[in-house]
Formats: C-alpha cells, sequence, structure tokens
C-alpha cells in the first residue's frame, strides 16, 4: 500500500505504476499533459515535495508520504497571478507546454521570488515549448513573480480593436489546463485504438493472422483492410497514402498500418498487437533519391511508373546567357536535412458513433475540413454523416495537414459503435508523420559589376519519403521562391522530388523556402564579398520594390517593404562587424491560380455574436484575431463577441491552416460578413437581431502555374523579412534581430511571439537539430532530437515593419512561416564571416553547438 497526497487530497494506493497515468486516468487532472512518457518534453511536469519532476517518470511505490501539486491544486489568487501575467506577456500559444511551465515557474518562484531572467530560462530548462522561443514565457513568469511580490494591479482596459497587444482569447483555459486536447476527453465505454505497424520499409504483405488477438479477454476486435467500408486509399491531395496495407500489397515504410485493434484498455491494446502475426516478403528498400532515380531502381509504388513524385521547372527570361554575361559568377552545391516538427502534443483523435449511423470525430489537425473528406473516403459516408471538431491543437507547424489517427478512429467507431481514443506515442509520432523534405541544391548566381543580380540558375534534388502527401506543393514553393526577393528576370530552377522508404515528406514550417533561401541567400553573401561591397548593399540594391517585378513576373504591390525591413536592422548590422544577414519573401495564401476561399459565418446568440470559421487555430490565434476584427468593425466590445472553434457542422470551409494564409483570406472573409451584419444593426441593435446570420466569402484569386500572362499573379501578397545573426567572441549565438513585414499588425503581441517561435525553431535548424535515418529507419527520440533550451538560446529582438497597401483583410499579411526562412543563412553567414569557413550543409558544421555534444 502507497500513501501519497495529490493537491493536498490523500491517496492509498495497492497497484503500482507511474504517476502520470495515475494522475489523467484516476486523478482526473488533465493540466497534466503526455507530451512524450520518455522524461523528455516536461510537459507533465507537476511539484512533489515543492520540486518540479516530470511525472512520466517516478512510480507510485516511490511516493510513499510524498506530496503531488498540478495546475489544479494552485491557490485561487496564484491562478489569476499566471494567467494574468502570462496573457499579458504573450506567452501562450498552442499551449501545449503551458501548464508544466506554470509548475516550473511556481517552483522557482517559491523559492525565488525575484528571479533574473537567466533564473526564470534555468528554470524551465527541462521543459521544451516549440511555438514561443521561451522569450515570452520568460517574460510571463518574471510578471508574474512581481504580481506575487506586490499584487495584482486592476486589470487592464482593452478596446480589441486592430493593432492593440490584447492577450489571446484562450490564454485562461490553456494556463489552467482547463481547455481540452482530444487525448482529454473521456465518453462512457470509451475503449482504445491503435495500429500495428509494418516490420520492413519495403516488403509484401502475404498473410495477416489475427485470431490470437481477437481471443484475447477485452479486445473488442481487430480490422484489416478488408473491413474498410469504403476505399482503403486517403491522402491530403493524391490518394497514395493506404489506410491499412491489404494482403498482397506493399508496405511503403515502417510506419504503415497493416492492422488495427481495438480494445478496453491501453494495456490489452499493446498485449494484442503483439499476437498478430504478419507474413512479409521482405524486399529491397529505396535508401535515397538518387537510388531511386535510377532506371533498375525497385518501385515504391507499384502503381508509379517510375520512383518520381514530382517535377516542376520553373524559368523566365535567359538564365543561361546572363549569367554568361555577368562580371562576377558563384556557384555551390547545398544541403538541408529531414527535420521533425516535434510540436508537443502527439496526434490524438477520438470518435463517437451518431445516432444516425455517423460519425463525429475529436480531432488535433490543421483542417477539420480536409479530416472529413479523408474519414469519408474511408467510410464511404457522405459529408453530412462526417462530422470533425477541432479541440485544442498542440502544435502543428505543418505536421498535423494529413490524417494519421483520425480516420482509425473513425473507422473504428463506425464499425464497433463504441467511442474510441487512438492516439500515437511519442516514438510513433515521429516516425509516422511527415517531416520537412531534405533537399539538395545547387545554385548559380550571376551578377553585375556593381552586384546587380542578371540571373540566377538552380537544381533542386528532394526526397519525398512514402507517400506524396504535400511534397508536390513543397517543391513547387521551393522552386518559386528560390529567386529570393528579389528583382531580375532571368530565372531557371528544376526541382525534382522521389519516392523512397524513408518516412514520408510534407508540410512544414516554410514550405519548401527555408530550403531554397539558405542557397539563394548563402550565394548573395559571397557574391558581395567577391563584388566588394556589404552583404546588406548587395540585398539592398537589388531589394524588389513596389511595382517592380519578381523574378517570377508578378508585379508587387504598395505593401512591399523588403527595403523597409533592411532599413530597420542597418544601424544594427553596420554596429557589428561580422554580423551575418538574410532576407526572405514567403506567400500568404494558397495562390497558383488553385482555388482559395475563407469563409466565415457570424451568428446573433443569446445577445452575442458568434464567430464560426473552419479554420483551424493551432497556436497562431486566428481566433484571436477574428474577434479583433469583429470588434473592430462592427464596434463591440470583447464580452458580445464569442469565438468558436473550428468544426465542420457549423463553421463554413475555410481551408487549410497552411500557407500564412489565415489572417488574411479567413480574416477577409470576416470582414466582410461583419459589413452585411454592420447594415443589418443600422438603427437598430443586436438584441432585435437575435438568430440572424451573415456570411461572408472571399476568394484569393491567382493565376496558375505556368500562366502566359505577361505579368502573372502568383499570390495575392508576399511577406518580407530580414533578420540580422550576431556572434559573440566565443562563436556563440548572441543575438537575431528580425525585422518583418507584416502589412498590418492585427496584433503586435501575437506577431513578436510568431516571430520569436519561428526564429528559434530555425536556430535548431541551423544548428542543433537532426533525423538520422538508418536503413530507412528513424533512430531519434525526442530527447535526442537537438531541439532548442529556454537556457541555451540566444536573445531574439523582433521589429514589426507595417506598410499599407494591401486592400484586404485590412491590409494584414500572414506571418506564421516567414519567421523560419531567413534565419538559418543569417547564421552561417555569421560563422563565415567568424572563421571564414563557408559552410554549404545544416545543422551547420565545426561550431560550438556542434563540438558540445
Amino acid at each position: 500500500m502507497y500513501r501519497f497526497y495529490v493537491n493536498g487530497k490523500e491517496y492509498q494506493e495497492e497497484g503500482d505504476g507511474k504517476l502520470l497515468p495515475f494522475l489523467r486516468n484516476v486523478c482526473k487532472l488533465k493540466s497534466v499533459k503526455d507530451g512524450c512518457s520518455e522524461g523528455a518534453c516536461g510537459t507533465c511536469h507537476v511539484l512533489i515535495d515543492g520540486k518540479p519532476m516530470k511525472a512520466c517518470v517516478p512510480r507510485l511505490s516511490k511516493l510513499e508520504g510524498k506530496h503531488i501539486l498540478t495546475v489544479e491544486g494552485l491557490s485561487e489568487q496564484e491562478k489569476e497571478i499566471y494567467v494574468r501575467a502570462f496573457g499579458e506577456a504573450g506567452a501562450v500559444q498552442c499551449g501545449f507546454c503551458i501548464p508544466g511551465m506554470i509548475i516550473s515557474a511556481k517552483g522557482l518562484l517559491d523559492k525565488n521570488p525575484d528571479p533574473s531572467r537567466a533564473d526564470a530560462a534555468d528554470a524551465i530548462k527541462n521543459n521544451i515549448c516549440r511555438c514561443t522561443g521561451y522569450k515570452k514565457i520568460i517574460d510571463g513568469i518574471l510578471l508574474a513573480g512581481k504580481y506575487l511580490r506586490e499584487g495584482l494591479p486592476a486589470t487592464p482596459s482593452y478596446t480589441w480593436k486592430m493593432g492593440e497587444r490584447v492577450p489571446r482569447i484562450d490564454v485562461q483555459e490553456k494556463v489552467l489546463g482547463t481547455g481540452k486536447y482530444p487525448d482529454d476527453l473521456e465518453f462512457e465505454g470509451m475503449i482504445y485504438g491503435s495500429a500495428l505497424r509494418a516490420a520492413y520499409p519495403r516488403a509484401r504483405v502475404l498473410a495477416i493472422h489475427t485470431e490470437e488477438a481477437k481471443a484475447l479477454p477485452g479486445v473488442i476486435d481487430v480490422y484489416t483492410a478488408e473491413d474498410v467500408p469504403g476505399n482503403v486509399k486517403t491522402g491530403h491531395l493524391k490518394k497514395d497514402w493506404d489506410t491499412l496495407v491489404p494482403v498482397g500489397r506493399l508496405v511503403h515504410y515502417l510506419g504503415d498500418a497493416v492492422a488495427l485493434v481495438a480494445a478496453r484498455t491501453p494495456e490489452i491494446l499493446e498485449e494484442a498487437k503483439k499476437l498478430i502475426r504478419v507474413e512479409y516478403e521482405e524486399l529491397p528498400m529505396v535508401k535515397d533519391p538518387y537510388q531511386a532515380m535510377k532506371p533498375e531502381a525497385p518501385k515504391v509504388h507499384e502503381s508509379e511508373k517510375d520512383n518520381l513524385m514530382a517535377h516542376w521547372h520553373v524559368h523566365r527570361g535567359n538564365a543561361d546567357q546572363a549569367i554568361a554575361q555577368s562580371a562576377y559568377v558563384v556557384k555551390d552545391s547545398f544541403q538541408t536535412p529531414w527535420t521533425e516538427h516535434a510540436f508537443l502534443e502527439p496526434e490524438c483523435a477520438v470518435a463517437v458513433k451518431d445516432e444516425d449511423g455517423g460519425v463525429t470525430v475529436y480531432s488535433t489537425d490543421q483542417g477539420v475540413y480536409d479530416t472529413q473528406q479523408e474519414c469519408m473516403t474511408v467510410l464511404g459516408l457522405p459529408a453530412e454523416k462526417v462530422r470533425v471538431r477541432n479541440m485544442l491543437v498542440g502544435g502543428g507547424f505543418g505536421g498535423k495537414e494529413d490524417v494519421t489517427v483520425q480516420h482509425h478512429a473513425a473507422m473504428i467507431a463506425y464499425l464497433s459503435g463504441y467511442p474510441v481514443k487512438v492516439k500515437l506515442t511519442r516514438a510513433e509520432s515521429i516516425l509516422i508523420h511527415p517531416k520537412r523534405h531534405p533537399m539538395d541544391m545547387e545554385f548559380t548566381l550571376g551578377c553585375d559589376e556593381n552586384g546587380i543580380i542578371q540571373g540566377v540558375k538552380a537544381s533542386v534534388i528532394a526526397d519525398t519519403g512514402a507517400y506524396a502527401s504535400l511534397g508536390g506543393p513543397v517543391l513547387q514553393r521551393a522552386c518559386t521562391h528560390a529567386s529570393g526577393p528579389y528583382n531580375y528576370q532571368n530565372f531557371d530552377i528544376d526541382g525534382k522530388a522521389y519516392y523512397t522508404n524513408n518516412p514520408p515528406a510534407g508540410a512544414f514550417r516554410g514550405f519548401g523556402v527555408t530550403q531554397t533561401c539558405f542557397a539563394i541567400e548563402m550565394l548573395l553573401t559571397k557574391m558581395a564579398e567577391k563584388v566588394g561591397i556589404s552583404d546588406w548593399e548587395i540585398r539592398y540594391r537589388n531589394g524588389i520594390r513596389p511595382g517592380q517585378e519578381l523574378p517570377n513576373g508578378q508585379i508587387v504591390d504598395a505593401s512591399t517593404g523588403l527595403c523597409e525591413t533592411l532599413e530597420a536592422v542597418k544601424k544594427v548590422f553596420d554596429e557589428h562587424p561580422g554580423a551575418g544577414i538574410a532576407c526572405a519573401m514567403k506567400n500568404a495564401g494558397v495562390g497558383v491560380g488553385l482555388p482559395d476561399w475563407g469563409r466565415c459565418r457570424l451568428l446573433v446568440k443569446n445577445g452575442r455574436v458568434e464567430i464560426h470559421a473552419g479554420a483551424s487555430c493551432i497556436g497562431q490565434g486566428v481566433g484571436t484575431v477574428l474577434v479583433q476584427l469583429v470588434s473592430e468593425h462592427l464596434g463591440l466590445p470583447r464580452e458580445k463577441i464569442c469565438y468558436s472553434g473550428s468544426d465542420t457542422y457549423s463553421a463554413p470551409d475555410s481551408g487549410t491552416t497552411s500557407g500564412s494564409r489565415q489572417t488574411l483570406v479567413t480574416g477577409e472573409a470576416c470582414i466582410r460578413a461583419c459589413e452585411k451584419m454592420k447594415k443589418a444593426l443600422e438603427g437598430t441593435d443586436l438584441s432585435n437581431l437575435e438568430g440572424s446570420e451573415y456570411i461572408g466569402e472571399y476568394l484569393a484569386k491567382t493565376d496558375p502555374m505556368g500562366s502566359d500572362l505577361k505579368n502573372p499573379v502568383s499570390h495575392v501578397a508576399y511577406g518580407y523579412a530580414t533578420q540580422v545573426c550576431i556572434l559573440n567572441e566565443d562563436g556563440m549565438v548572441e543575438k537575431i534581430v528580425a525585422a518583418h513585414d507584416v502589412g498590418k499588425a492585427v496584433n503586435p503581441l501575437s506577431v513578436e511571439g510568431q516571430i520569436e517561435g519561428g526564429v528559434i525553431m530555425s536556430y535548431g535548424f541551423a544548428l542543433t537539430e537532426k533525423y538520422p535515418l538508418t536503413d530507412c529507419k528513424p533512430t531519434a527520440r525526442y530527447g535526442t532530437l537537438g531541439l532548442p533550451k529556454a537556457n541555451k538560446i540566444p536573445l531574439v529582438e523582433s521589429i514589426i515593419v507595417e506598410k499599407k497597401g494591401l486592400n484586404v483583410a485590412g491590409g494584414a499579411i500572414g506571418i506564421g512561416e516567414i519567421t523560419s526562412i531567413p534565419t538559418a543563412p543569417a547564421i552561417a553567414a555569421a560563422y563565415y564571416h567568424y572563421d571564414g569557413k563557408f559552410r554549404t550543409s545544416l545543422p551547420l558544421s565545426d561550431t560550438p553547438y556542434e563540438r558540445k555534444k
């Protein structure tokens, strides 16, 4: 018998086990999040006798007489203080790490009421955050300490108009852990599901023996491809991904699902998976794109004629001639690696069978309508029978665009009739969802005697892994943005992505541009040296300006602010000889002629305006943006506005949260709905509009790739950025200054948070992060991915550049992706100036970060 206390309540337990499941499943304390169960991420931090510890590590048998405190056990005063402090500091984005951060903050402040920034950073060194870049979390801890010492001041008064630094609307539920992610849901009679994964990267499934597993007490059923009610093939854009691999067909990577088990408990579930016997014919694997492109290479997909998944050739003018006639030419090869998103919340979905025979899926994803379409395909059901509701989403960064567990949960619920939870372990998550594409690139840049770009020619080879996912559009963006944000018209790039038996590659913050920007910006740094001008000057001379043509032919509008971002960092660049600098541009919106609709529905209910939009919030804060837009355009106070999370049954389809598009595209749709409602309000008030609704739609219309127009519109808007990296005398990154043109900052506090988080994410991409593969198998654990930690990061100074000129969404341009794009080349350039070594592959070699490992 083990006796211990949780939030002051005594527990006596006979059975042993880990503390984390006990707190979540027995005590129902859902603030304690399960991010990895490996002792690596810190989302399950609790105080044990006043010391912050990870709940996934200790066993109940080691807790005799100890006192455990979770966020639920904080005093009411502490709860109010942490909500205020973290809200005002802008410390909360996706929120999944935040309760663990609060616990570590309390552990610090109880012992040191007035800590330094270094103290606060050290206190959360074992808490990973993938969204914020830690700066604002540290701000929140210090502000909480101030409020604990001095008392809470009066609650600030906010207008909630555009441009105001308001706290996120979901701060309280994320700080206190009351907001629900899918793993926090419980239904009466709920069972558990999980897939048996492939034993080999490439093999033919000869037979699947499920009899022993089905006979295990507590097993509800075991499903194979034969049980799929609809189509076994899914895929975000291309239907090439097997829900379950049929007998006689090939597995394409180690993450392929072969059988699906449903059981009454997670323990029985894992035991049952071990009892399934699968007969395979192991086949030679395709390990990389160079093997994949050989004529004799095995085909990853038997239905394809070869292993080429996508090919884009983007060209304008005559790059060969322009380069041949240039005064200066530089050429080099570059390599960027696989990268794991490492969002804090592993994929999870809960599905329930409805009375009408359909299913409702509670999901964590980047597009409820995308998930609905995939589940409809698998179940063979019409849209009205498949309902999807976004719960809170614990980070995405592109990694939750494809379905991973949603369709499996829907299938089990539909076939068994039970509510079911399907959740990936952290090891499964690292294996299964698509990663950032590794790319090998060769770039040639020609300039005249003044450093003015004459032409660029390039080639890209990408490993797209086992399935298409978003590989085609990622390669397309890599090619269309490889020119950089500069004014010249001779451009030629050829890009190819090949299937292999590696984990799939797909969307990741920056969407292909992160890779090619590294190459073009490094060549510009080398070219500046050759011409004899500064790195800043070569970019300023070539920077795209309003009314000029990008290399894709688009004439940019008045909101184009690249040169303003360069001007914003000039002083700091000049003051630090040897600083590295890089620029970037990134589209906002899907673009290139594809349908890109934003939709928003305003409903007057109970005297308030409800906002319904099928736009997933993955931590970027789209709900807060929409509340501010409604307040701005309808003149309503905050208490009269209610944001409802994304779903497929009350919110119109507003597309995927991808391509930095929701603020612009759904924001404009929201404004259009407001304009309709504003007319209805003339001469009356809300009480007389009860039950009425107003729908706004906006099509971000663009021209298709390969358009024969002289000046096609590839994207409705672009964001621009310049970042500067400063090293200290020991060769460590001391500071990164990031200036970003956002058009109009709807919420500057959130914009800063996006910049800080994106910069630190690519700081890891540049220096420490790795996703190693051996024979198509990932060998990293969460704790060995090389993710940046709070006590090891540089200072990030964000500069918001606002420039008028965009005539939609109040002038706001999305910023989610571009924040991660110029960081790596800025850091690499700083090292080039530091030691003279021109590094062309990531993570950068021979730096203090590599040597410390």
